[in-house]
């Protein structure tokens, strides 16, 4: 079966391609949601992104998912300019916060299974000058909560618990087992 995902997100290709699965990329414009309950949201996004993709795309699984980052139930979006970014983090410095993908997979037009997963972040205690410092290096500006774990980012976290490819952007060990129900193997031995 051939695997679409539908995400310009550079982090997700990467991964996808970092376990050797096979597969292609499309995204068509969509609309996605403001405001609600954080799961919703996300669930909703991640629909958005898919359903439209597998209805043009019969007999392919479509890959569509959106990770949000929460704090005190308050969702930390994609930083809007450096003003942004630094009142996220400096909300963020010291505490720990929630991040949560939710994945839905998709055929012929209808979504035939939906996941998420959350993984508990603890950011150190970050002062004015390592903020300013992270935020110069550009890397805050496409990211939820302003920053990426694979990068400079990753100086900024304390330690995680859960799964740290969740916070890339897939939670690739449990899609690795949904994957497998519909045929697609990372580790295939036939």
């Amino acid at each position: 079966m051939n695997l679409i995902l539908a995400s310009q997100s550079p982090r997700r290709k990467a991964l996808l391609e970092q376990f050797g699965f096979t597969f292609s990329v499309q995204v068509l414009p969509t609309c996605e949601e403001e405001s609600g309950e954080p799961l919703s949201v996300a669930l909703g996004n991640a629909t958005h992104k898919a359903v439209p993709v597998s209805a043009k795309n019969r007999e392919c699984l479509v890959l569509g998912a959106d990770t949000i980052v929460t704090l005190d139930g308050r969702i930390l979006g994609k930083p809007f300019d450096a003003q942004d970014a630094q009142n996220m983090l400096r909300f963020l410095s010291g505490r720990e916060h929630e991040v949560t993908t939710c994945v839905v997979l998709c055929l012929n037009g209808q979504v035939v299974r939906n996941f998420s997963e959350t993984t508990n972040v603890q950011f150190r205690h970050l002062d004015d000058e390592e903020i300013n410092g992270y935020i110069a290096t550009g890397e805050p500006f496409d990211k939820a909560g302003a920053y990426g774990i694979q990068g400079f980012g990753g100086l900024l976290v304390k330690c995680i618990k859960g799964c740290y490819y969740n916070v890339v952007g897939l939670p690739m060990p449990s899609l690795a087992e949904h994957l497998r129900s519909f045929g697609i193997e990372v580790f295939s031995f036939r």
